[in-house]
């Protein structure tokens, strides 16, 4: 897996509403109704990312979920990440 050219991570970015590349890393916050919603949204989530094999950076507070995605073994953003990042937005958008 490698990571991302400039114009390959423009285009996934593209694709991906709502995210953006913070420190090397796609970046976006997800606001839910409240806490058990969004505590729903990590739990559910947990599910395919397990099967993925593809662990994101992810921090809770009440309502709010951050969520950071890069691929340490290729040193920034792969198809990996996009592919989460997709998986994430579809568990959201179920929940919000």
């Amino acid at each position: 897996m490698r990571k991302f050219s400039g114009s390959e991570l423009k285009k996934a970015l593209a694709s991906l509403p709502g995210w953006s590349v913070v420190d090397g890393k796609l970046h976006k916050e997800y606001k839910f109704a409240d806490f058990i919603h969004a505590f729903g949204f990590m739990a559910t989530s947990a599910l395919g990312i397990e099967k993925m094999e593809h662990h994101p950076e992810w921090f809770n507070v009440y309502n709010r979920v951050t969520v950071d995605l890069a691929t340490h073994d290729a040193g920034g953003i792969t198809s990996k990440d996009v592919d989460l990042a997709k998986l994430l937005d579809a568990t959201a958008a179920k929940l919000q």
